[in-house]
């Protein structure tokens, strides 16, 4: 594959959905109760939800972004507010509510699996009356939805907000994450909507599940079934980096980068960041497209918590000449 070095970014990214914080702990951390006290490696409070990941990821590649979400008066508001800015993401779109507190997710970490927490706080209050009207008005770019099972407020409405904003030129995508009540409900209505579904391989079997697919189909085929029903499905596929397919059925794969992981916690929220920077920068090889996906994701397990080491375009030029 030959690598497109790209110039500046030419379509900016929008990206709503959760901010909160992150405690993240590392180590011995399965819970004993009966008052059992545990050792813990590390702790770190970082930013976090989904949609805060990736939006840093993205801006910390040199693409104009924005984020469209709400957190509380409080400190946790604060630091996450401080923490968005730091990496470049424009919060001018990101309300503050004095009657909810700023969602928090304590995540127990191990290098291979994790487990989370979540003080839901304000992040279902985001509604999809509120992307409309931050969406009405600015330049068409990249829309990238997260965490649609936390915000029922806003995916009742996604449908008919997507539809507008394809119309007035958008590019949409949407990640899911998991549903904790294991439904999967409502995304027949979006599906429709979508440029861009970026699961990982979980989560598409258990989209695909919902949907009526059979079970007994591979991977490819649940993709290729998605993608009949409106998106590209962009699949995650952990240290094997990751893959795309259309309604054609044909696979376009890229790997992972070979790191010593430290944690996972947001590494597919980073992945989403790095396809999106690549159509941001009008990168238009599907392979590339990928591989700047996998990069970014596996160099974002190489720190603790979603941010703690995302990629910069410096890293991702020197990991795709390589």
């Amino acid at each position: 594959m030959t690598h497109q070095t790209a110039g500046p970014a030419s379509r900016p990214v929008v990206v709503a959905g959760d901010a909160n914080v992150d405690l993240v702990l590392r180590g011995d951390v399965v819970p004993r109760f009966g008052q059992a006290e545990q050792l813990a490696d590390s702790g770190d409070l970082v930013l976090g939800g989904s949609a805060s990941i990736a939006a840093s990821g993205v801006a910390r590649l040199g693409v104009p972004t924005s984020l469209v979400a709400r957190v509380g008066a409080d400190t946790f508001g604060t630091f996450t507010l401080d923490a968005l800015r730091a990496c470049g993401v424009d919060v001018g779109a990101v309300e503050t509510s004095s009657d909810e507190p700023t969602g928090l997710s304590v995540i127990l970490s191990t290098p291979g699996d994790r487990a989370i927490l979540t003080v839901p706080g304000t992040i279902p209050t985001l509604t999809g009356e509120r992307l409309t009207q931050v969406l009405d008005g600015r330049r068409p770019g990249l829309l990238h939805v997260a965490s649609y099972f936390l915000q029922p407020g806003l995916a009742a409405a996604l449908p008919g907000v997507l539809a507008r904003a394809r119309e007035q030129g958008w590019t949409t995508s949407l990640d899911t994450n998991w549903d904790p009540a294991e439904k999967w409900a409502g995304l027949a209505d979006v599906l429709g909507h979508l440029d861009l579904l970026l699961p990982n391989r979980n989560e598409l079997r258990a989209i695909a599940g919902a949907l009526g697919e059979p079970a007994d189909l591979d991977d490819v085929e649940l993709a290729t079934r998605l993608a009949r029903r409106g998106p590209r499905v962009v699949v995650k596929d952990g240290a094997d980096g990751g893959w795309s397919v259309g309604p054609d059925g044909a696979v376009v794969r890229a790997p992972g980068v070979a790191v010593d992981v430290v944690d996972t916690t947001g590494a597919g929220d980073s992945f989403d960041a790095g396809y999106l920077a690549a159509l941001a920068y009008g990168v238009g090889n599907e392979q590339e497209r990928v591989r700047w996906a996998t990069v970014a994701g596996s160099l974002s397990t190489l720190g603790s918590g979603g941010t703690g080491r995302q990629a910069t375009r410096a890293d991702l030029e020197r990991e795709l000449t390589r």
